[in-house]
């Protein structure tokens, strides 16, 4: 118990004392520290010793020299003027734009287009006209056609006429008769037949167009012994196409004429056919 005893006060804190030793050292070095700062300050203040000499030799005398003269008064710069405002800087000038590519292609574009254009109308015209000469061109010749079918019917037609007076002289014993004697008046159709005979040909015809005036189609007509139709031609032509071929279809249509007042129908008669009787 004894030994362990002593062991634990070692580790207790020691009571307070012993602090002269400290405060003395501590007053030494300040007092030593004061000292030190007194002797700089003395070395910083002391007045340097200053000595002086004075050296005497016989010099000649030299005049004194002129008094240097005064400056002239410098005068007062000139007032520079105010320097002139630099002129305003010129509008800017806005740089080309560079033609946009697609602008320039829909421009290509539309001149192709438009010159394509000028030349299919150009190409339209030139067959418009052409179709209008070779449509003048063949009317003329269909009228020179026609004008020389009217002369060759016309010569046809006074050749019926006269065949058709001599069949009549003959049939009535009369050769070498003139045309007006009395027989060839008794052979002859009666003043209405022929009237009648149009009358019932045309009420057989289907036309439906328009005829300017009232043109005459002259048809030769040449009949069997009976009536029957055997042949017909057109010997003058109303100027009319379609009124002609009506008149021809009518006729076939008909096919056989009544006789005459005598009881007989003439072999060969020139019928004339208005659209408007």
């Amino acid at each position: 118990m004894d030994a362990a005893a002593p062991s634990s006060k070692s580790l207790l804190p020691r009571d307070p004392g012993g602090t002269g030793a400290g405060l003395a050292v501590s007053l030494g070095v300040h007092a030593a520290l004061l000292a030190a700062l007194a002797g700089v300050v003395q070395w910083r203040t002391q007045t340097p010793s200053v000595a002086a000499a004075e050296l005497w030799s016989s010099v000649p005398e030299v005049a004194a020299a002129p008094p240097a003269p005064a400056p002239a008064p410098v005068a007062a710069p000139a007032p520079v003027p105010a320097p002139a405002p630099p002129p305003p800087p010129p509008p800017a000038v806005a740089a080309p734009k560079p033609p946009d590519i697609a602008i320039e292609q829909a421009a290509r574009q539309r001149a192709e287009r438009e010159r394509q254009e000028r030349e299919q109308r150009e190409q339209r015209d030139r067959q418009e006209r052409e179709r209008r000469e070779r449509q003048e061109r063949q009317e003329r010749q269909e009228r020179e056609r026609a004008a020389a079918q009217e002369r060759q019917q016309a010569a046809a037609t006074e050749r019926a006429r006269e065949e058709q007076l001599r069949r009549i002289t003959q049939a009535a014993g009369t050769a070498g008769a003139s045309p007006t004697g009395t027989a060839a008046r008794d052979a002859a159709p009666s003043a209405n037949y022929l009237g009648r005979l149009a009358s019932l040909i045309r009420s057989n015809s289907v036309f439906t167009g328009e005829v300017s005036g009232n043109p005459a189609a002259e048809v030769e007509v040449r009949t069997a012994a009976g009536g029957a139709i055997l042949s017909r031609r057109l010997v003058k032509s109303s100027g009319n196409t379609a009124w002609d071929d009506a008149v021809l279809r009518a006729i076939d249509r008909t096919g056989k004429l009544p006789p005459d007042t005598d009881g007989r129908v003439p072999p060969v008669l020139i019928i004339a056919f208005r659209p408007k009787e």
